[in-house]
């Protein structure tokens, strides 16, 4: 099964981050309810691993982490290939995904070493919605700075990710809270 550890987007930040998704030409638009910061992707695992995760995960509560949004931004060079809202990689953030990763790890879940760019796509721009390029930096660069105030992430979902020609349907397998400091 194909699924991903991440963080959903606050509600408040719904509205402002739809605004700026029909402000930009092209591309397919992330639906509201599957807009999420992604911690570790997972892609396809047998389900005794996963199920071995969800242990790790519940055993461990992990901390409550604030989401601080920094800028628009277009991701991919030469082609763009998704335009994102990017967040801040706050030492609370890091941690959190360095001890998803651990609890994947513990799971037998191999994950590639990869730099943590935290975000939360908004536009995918695959080979067949190309985005112009002549007109798409203009309008990120128009949307200005994100209209969304930090947030607090109270929750980190193990989700489902079923791949259709119309996008990635995302289903909950199981949510883990995140506590307090």
């Amino acid at each position: 099964m194909r699924a991903f550890v991440g963080l959903p987007v606050p509600e408040a930040w719904i509205g402002p981050l739809c605004r700026a998704q029909s402000r930009i030409p092209g591309g397919r638009k992330v639906d509201a309810e599957d807009l999420h910061l992604t911690l570790a992707f997972l892609d396809d695992q047998p389900e005794d691993r996963l199920e071995a995760l969800h242990e790790a995960l519940e055993a461990r509560p992990a901390s409550a982490v604030t989401l601080e949004p920094l800028a628009y931004a277009v991701f991919g060079a030469g082609r763009a290939r998704l335009m994102a809202l990017d967040i801040a990689a706050t030492p609370d953030l890091t941690a959190l995904r360095d001890a998803v990763r651990t609890a994947c790890r513990r799971a037998g879940i191999d994950l590639p070493r990869e730099r943590f760019r935290p975000h939360v796509t908004l536009i995918r721009f695959p080979a067949s919605a190309p985005g112009d390029p002549a007109r798409l930096p203009g309008a990120v660069a128009a949307l200005g700075v994100p209209v969304v105030a930090p947030e607090m992430a109270g929750l980190a979902p193990l989700w489902s990710s079923i791949l259709t020609p119309e996008g990635p349907i995302y289903e909950p397998l199981a949510t883990y809270p995140l506590v307090a400091a």
